[in-house]
């Protein structure tokens, strides 16, 4: 069976998935920020989790080999924060929408819940490498509504 590749990203389209900004901090002292959906959960014991980095992606040797990296999972009103930061070439963090976590990875500031991670392993997944996380530290607020993507735009819970 050949698929074409619009056919099945229309189909994954009918998942409906949380927004996330992924964030690291360079070898340099960058504070970087790049949106995902790919995040999910792997294991309670040991606690680890997972996204997925684009293969042709400006920034993938940066995330690739980065050791600490947060996942941050946006709040309906951070709509603006997930356009800019999933624009090649936008991904230096602004100062004012995050602030340094426990591991040093940025947390965006007002995410409804922030996952800090060690890199625990990476694996090759076709035109994207899969990159599992073991969770150090969680910062969670306690009301907000999360920021959906459905059908190839963003929706909201109602």
């Amino acid at each position: 069976m050949n698929l074409e590749a619009r056919e099945l990203r229309y189909a994954l389209g009918g998942f409906a998935t949380g927004v996330s900004l992924i964030t690291v901090v360079t070898e340099s002292g960058q504070a970087l920020a790049l949106t995902a959906n790919s995040f999910s959960s792997v294991s309670l014991e040991p606690p680890l989790v997972l996204w997925s980095l684009q293969n042709s992606s400006d920034v993938y040797d940066i995330y690739a080999s980065a050791g600490q990296f947060a996942i941050n999972v946006l709040a309906l009103e951070q709509q603006d924060l997930s356009n800019l930061y999933a624009r090649k070439g936008e991904h230096l963090l602004d100062p004012a929408h995050y602030s340094p976590g426990r591991n040093g990875a940025p947390l965006i500031r007002d995410a409804l819940v922030a996952f800090e991670c060690g890199q625990h392993a990476t694996h090759e997944g076709g035109d994207h490498l899969i990159i599992v996380g073991e969770v150090q530290a969680i910062q969670a607020r306690k009301e907000g509504v999360p920021l959906l993507f459905f059908g190839g735009a963003y929706r909201e819970l109602s």
